[in-house]
């Protein structure tokens, strides 16, 4: 493999970290909008981290969650539910971000971020049998 494509799945794969802390922190201090976009960040940055390992990279998140689902949860790397957690994170999302009078609950939040942090730590365990991590 590459050193450039294992490099840059690792910054991924740290940025994917770096969003779940910053989803944690938003979530601690009662900013549930922010924190709902930073869980599906993570979600987000981890899910590029795997699909460049097949030098695959998109500007449209649909692509990357598509590649993603495609030819790696269908292909069994990951388990079904890891495809209810990347569409649940993304309606989230978009009703946080778009979604005019939209309030987002702690509750929400929460599950959001659990949801974010099983996903992280999925992906950890593929990437490190990858030998990536």
């Amino acid at each position: 493999m590459a050193g450039s494509i294992k490099a840059l799945s690792k910054y991924r794969f740290e940025r994917c970290f770096e969003e779940l802390e910053n989803s944690k922190i938003l979530l601690d201090s009662g900013k549930f909008k922010l924190s709902l976009n930073r869980s599906y960040y993570s979600i987000f940055h981890a899910m590029r981290a795997v699909n460049v390992l097949d030098d695959f990279d998109s500007s449209k998140h649909s692509g990357v969650i598509a590649h993603f689902n495609q030819f790696h949860v269908k292909e069994g790397h990951f388990p079904k539910e890891a495809s209810k957690i990347i569409r649940t994170a993304s309606e989230m999302r978009e009703h946080a971000d778009y979604e005019d009078f939209f309030v987002a609950s702690r509750q929400e939040a929460e599950e959001q971020f659990l949801k974010a942090e099983k996903f992280h730590n999925l992906v950890q365990d593929y990437l490190e049998t990858m030998n990536i991590l």
